[in-house]
């Protein structure tokens, strides 16, 4: 046990979470933690791999009978032997003031390394994500499947259960999350540390995502719990935080089910330092708007139907985006199956993404949908049946961007699709591969499957099929109609 808390000391010194003034004190706090009463120096040399030195404090808890050995449990114990080694709230915040004086990227730079440092964002979890490129005929599109959430031990299931239900904090984004202690439903913060940011006159707060789905992957949140809401104030805040952090991009999720986010009860963005195939695709047919003459604008080359806006002023991009809104909230054209509300729901409204072009604001605004049928009854813009093998969850921004996050129950069963078809035996025999039988039986009849090629004719064929998923979440096709329905939307837009 001794050289695992020497070890963790030492990283964290290395790392920069603490001085060497501060070494017998952390010692102090890390043996609390594994209720140990004595500590004798080691003579060797301290562990330098994370990973493996919170592994052996965890295994010595479970041995002693501190914790249950089951990966919530573990979770929780290793982020509270984090949060002793961790600096106050208030010494990160002054360091961040202070690079962000000098330089904004210099302090989200050190932000996030500290994100890291303290296992808050766990590498060695998220390396596992399997990660590829699809290059379509939009762009190159990300393709992930994420391995880094953990599974959950039917163990650690059932103790959530019995679990004391509490509505502390409210939700995952609340600033009451801060060093929090977690429970078995609920993760543990004591690691995590937020920044105040000030945006469109209210307090707000920032993070980076544990899970990081991209680079420097971010979470911008209201200092109050919520709901999300897209409006007028929407794009004034989106906007306000790049023209803070002009390197990075900021969008928000829609606020209606199935088109939303997973969390419609806490208005947030999301945001960080990287440039998706939407951000860098064209402008395929340009559009100019009464009064606004002074904004470029233009219809994306993109699956989905997306409006770009283009200006120096924010003030007018805001204006210009709000009647866009306002007209689409209030847009039926049957013949094009859009229906603003059936039923009194409504059904209209919009994924909205800012970045910085230079010194002019940029805001692509994504048109959404949520009407359901019974032939779609998750929704007619939602990935359809067809492609439920492969991706079956809503479309959200990071989607709508051009990153697929994928489930992790992918990971085993296009391994054993892979390894039936070339073992020639019949997918529809096995619980694993059945549900992709169909799939794979189409790409055979037209592709030359062996086993130097098949792995990446698995992958090409999984991101033909989320970009075909991305075209059901278009609410205007692309094809000709489709192109003149959406021009009849935006003439109906008034300045």
């Amino acid at each position: 046990m001794e050289l695992y808390v020497k070890s963790l000391v030492a990283y964290a010194v290395e790392q920069g979470l603490l001085e060497e003034c501060d070494t017998v004190f952390a010692i102090n706090r890390l043996l609390e933690v594994l209720q140990a009463d004595s500590y004798e120096e080691p003579a060797d040399a301290p562990l330098t791999d994370l990973e493996e030195i919170l592994r052996g404090l965890l295994d010595y808890a479970v041995e002693k009978g501190i914790l249950d050995d089951n990966i919530t449990a573990r979770d929780l114990f290793d982020t509270k032997l984090m949060g002793a080694i961790t600096p106050f709230p208030h010494e990160v915040r002054k360091t961040f003031a202070e690079k962000y004086a000098r330089d904004p990227k210099e302090a989200t730079d050190y932000y996030y390394a500290f994100s890291q440092a303290t296992d808050y964002i766990r590498r060695y979890r998220i390396q596992k994500d399997r990660r590829w490129k699809y290059a379509s005929q939009f762009g190159e599109m990300d393709i992930t499947i994420n391995l880094s959430k953990p599974e959950k031990d039917p163990r650690a299931v059932a103790a959530a259960k019995l679990a004391p239900q509490t509505g502390y904090p409210k939700c995952q984004l609340c600033t009451e999350n801060e060093g929090y202690a977690g429970r078995m439903n609920h993760p543990a913060r004591q690691n995590h540390r937020i920044l105040p940011i000030t945006i469109d006159g209210g307090v707000w707060y920032w993070q980076y995502s544990p899970y990081v789905y991209y680079n420097e992957h971010c979470i911008v949140f209201n200092g109050e719990h919520t709901p999300m809401k897209i409006d007028r104030s929407a794009f004034r805040k989106l906007l306000d935080f790049v023209g803070q952090f002009p390197h990075y991009f900021v969008g928000s999720n829609a606020d209606l089910p199935i088109v939303g986010g997973s969390i419609l009860s806490h208005e947030h963005f999301q945001g960080g330092g990287y440039d998706f195939a939407m951000a860098k695709a064209p402008v395929e047919e340009k559009l100019t708007f009464r009064g606004y003459e002074d904004i470029s604008a233009g219809i994306v080359a993109w699956p989905m139907s997306v409006i770009r806006l283009e200006g120096s002023d924010p003030d007018r991009l805001v204006s210009l985006a709000d009647d866009i809104l306002t007209a689409w909230r209030g847009y039926t054209d049957e013949s094009a199956f859009i229906f603003a509300h059936t039923d009194g729901e409504d059904h209209n409204t919009i994924t909205p993404i800012a970045r910085m072009r230079g010194d002019k604001f940029q805001l692509d605004l994504v048109l959404r949908n949520n009407i359901t049928t019974e032939e779609h009854p998750l929704g007619v813009y939602h990935p359809h049946a067809e492609y439920h093998h492969i991706k079956k969850e809503n479309i959200g921004l990071i989607e709508v961007m051009g990153l697929a996050v994928l489930p992790a129950r992918l990971a085993k069963e296009l391994d054993a699709v892979k390894e039936l078809v070339l073992a020639g035996k019949n997918l529809r025999e096995n619980e694993l591969t059945e549900k992709h039988a169909t799939w794979m039986e189409e790409i055979l009849s037209r592709r030359e499957v062996t086993a130097e090629n098949i792995s990446a004719v698995v992958e090409e064929e999984v991101g033909y099929v989320f970009s075909k998923v991305l075209e059901c979440a278009g609410v205007y096709k692309r094809t000709e109609e489709g192109k003149a329905a959406f021009l009849l939307f935006t003439a109906s837009v008034k300045g």
